[in-house]
């Protein structure tokens, strides 16, 4: 926990931007009866039967100190599909930084070995320097600063029904470009001093 609040604290550094990664899964869904839009005296109306297509997994990064934010959309959450995500994060994202401060949850795909396995070693090996690895603890998510922003998407993209994975890109593009055109910060409040006080019942009583 410590490790992540500090890293979460560090005042910013574009050659070593701090990211945070979380990721999620989405169930397309699509109309089984047309909806009916809102008329004169008359609310919009949605028939409650849907018919399932199927899941998707959605990645989102961001570097809440810059107030910027990307999502990804793939077929599935496997190794392969983080590696490539995490590629890009760096070669197309951050291609002139040192190295990336990457925050991310304890997934078992979330590591360097990864990257091996969709990847050769050298390219792989290039990949894993260019991180600074930080995960969160065990029920420690919140501490991903990527949660809160998934948080939003769905709140404020994801709350209906998407039929295809196709329609999804189209809205998660729409959105990400308007708040990063707006950069929209995250102002990440919880120190490491704070955790001391307030979480003091999960560290080791000495005596």
């Amino acid at each position: 926990m410590e490790d992540v609040l500090a890293a979460c604290t560090r005042p910013y550094d574009p050659r070593h931007p701090q990211v945070c990664l979380d990721e999620t899964s989405r169930q397309l869904l699509a109309e089984v009866t047309p909806p009916r839009p809102v008329a004169p005296g008359r609310p919009a109306r949605e028939d409650y039967e849907y018919q399932r297509q199927g899941v998707c997994n959605v990645f989102l990064v961001c570097e809440p100190l810059r107030g910027w934010r990307h999502v990804t959309v793939s077929a599935r959450r496997t190794r392969i599909d983080w590696a490539h995500c995490i590629k890009d994060l760096v070669d197309v994202c951050y291609p002139d930084a040192e190295q990336v401060v990457l925050v991310q949850d304890n997934l078992s795909t979330h590591t360097p070995a990864s990257l091996y396995e969709a990847f050769e070693p050298a390219e792989a090996r290039r990949l894993a320097e260019r991180f600074e690895w930080h995960h969160t603890p065990k029920h420690g998510s919140w501490l991903n600063v990527a949660e809160i922003e998934l948080s939003v998407l769905a709140r404020q993209c994801l709350d209906r029904r998407i039929e295809s994975d196709e329609e999804l890109r189209r809205e998660v593009e729409a959105w990400e470009e308007d708040r990063n055109e707006r950069g929209v910060e995250v102002k990440w409040q919880f120190t490491t001093a704070d955790a001391r006080i307030k979480l003091q019942r999960l560290y080791p009583s000495l005596q």
